[in-house]
């Protein structure tokens, strides 16, 4: 018993840290990668997205002793830029070059592919980053790094549901691996829930069920626009799923607070 208890154990490490070197640029080393492993890896994304947030926090908190919050909101955005590698940004800005114009299926996803980044994606890049960096500048500082902890984990639980319940459009990309991946919901749940503990603890329920809310708002709002028009999800929808239920999130907990404290 003591055997296969340790045994899943070392899987579940082993799927995590796939996780973490597929979401992030962080040291993991190399860890063994089959296709079965792989499948199974989307159910640790809201995980990623707790250590993610942790570290955004982290710096939010150092630069916060310094600068004013608008500063502070910024490295601590870039921090997490710099750590995922803009992974998610820039399939956001991919899909608003595929998605902008009034141009078919074929054509989208031909643009989409293109690593070169258009007028569309550059105006949707700006407009997403403002609005969280806005939203983080606006907070109470001592609900920051909760927000950023839970905005990060349930953005990246958000892709995990597009995972688990659409179609892959491709026949070949980065999110192949993992299509299908519907599996682990409840572990995605629980760790989407143990994120949120924090921020009802120092802003209180209403706020963690609002940014909740924001977040399977952003979720099916750009869910919407993707599915209708491309029939399913390439892994720039997943990247551009995730930032728009972030930024709902944040938006969602600023509206809470604001009304709460003013």
């Amino acid at each position: 018993m003591a055997i296969a208890m340790s045994g899943w154990i070392a899987e579940q490490w082993a799927r995590f840290r796939l996780a973490v070197q597929f979401m992030t640029r962080l040291p993991v080393g190399s860890p063994d990668w089959s296709p079965e492993r792989a499948i199974a890896t989307p159910r640790w994304y809201p995980a990623v997205g707790i250590l993610v947030g942790a570290i955004a926090a982290l710096v939010w908190w150092l630069a916060a002793l310094v600068f004013p919050p608008v500063l502070a909101a910024i490295l601590s955005t870039v921090a997490g830029i710099l750590v995922t590698g803009a992974l998610h940004e820039d399939g956001f800005a991919d899909c608003c070059d595929g998605l902008g114009g009034a141009v078919d299926k074929a054509r989208a996803l031909e643009i989409m592919k293109d690593s070169r980044i258009g007028a569309y994606g550059v105006l949707g890049m700006v407009s997403v980053l403002s609005v969280k960096v806005a939203a983080l500048a606006a907070l109470p500082a001592a609900a920051v790094p909760a927000v950023l902890v839970a905005a990060h984990a349930l953005s990246r639980a958000s892709a995990v549901v597009v995972i688990a319940t659409s179609d892959y459009v491709r026949d070949e990309g980065t999110g192949r691996s993992v299509a299908g991946a519907g599996g682990g919901m409840v572990l995605v749940v629980a760790v989407s829930l143990l994120a949120l503990l924090p921020l009802s603890f120092c802003a209180g329920v209403r706020a963690a069920a609002a940014g909740l809310a924001g977040a399977a708002i952003g979720h099916l709002a750009m869910r919407r626009i993707f599915e209708r028009r491309l029939g399913g999800y390439t892994g720039d929808c997943l990247g551009a799923t995730q930032q728009v239920s972030e930024a709902a999130f944040f938006l969602a907990i600023v509206a809470v607070i604001g009304t709460v404290t003013n």
